[in-house]
């Protein structure tokens, strides 16, 4: 008979060593944007592009090594439901901020 009574929700667990890396990974990407707005680098696109690409990858670094989201068949319909919310937000914020560019655009006094 199964043990039920180790793992009650069924959700998978992280070791030490998972964390661990988690952790620092996290460290490192909030570490390389703060670092670049603190030196007062001249804010360019590589830089913009370089802060962004840590956000991305920190989100990802959260999702697998702390909420233990992977492409498992126990855990595909997490994933695939935070792939929705994402998609779903993205809309969300990217036309707002796009009807209100229109918006600012088309109501400006003297055009």
């Amino acid at each position: 008979m199964e043990d039920n009574h180790a793992n009650p929700g069924g959700a998978a667990h992280g070791s030490l060593r998972q964390y661990t890396i988690g952790l620092i990974l996290s460290i490192v990407l909030t570490a390389i944007p703060f670092g670049l707005v603190m030196t007062g680098v001249q804010a360019s696109l590589m830089v913009f592009t370089l802060i962004i690409l840590c956000a991305i990858a920190q989100i990802f670094v959260q999702l697998v090594f702390f909420l233990h989201m992977s492409m498992e068949s126990e855990q595909i319909w997490n994933t695939t439901s935070a792939v929705f919310i994402v998609l779903i937000v993205a809309i969300l914020v990217l036309g707002s901020i796009w009807i209100m560019q229109h918006l600012n655009h088309n109501m400006l006094m003297g055009h």
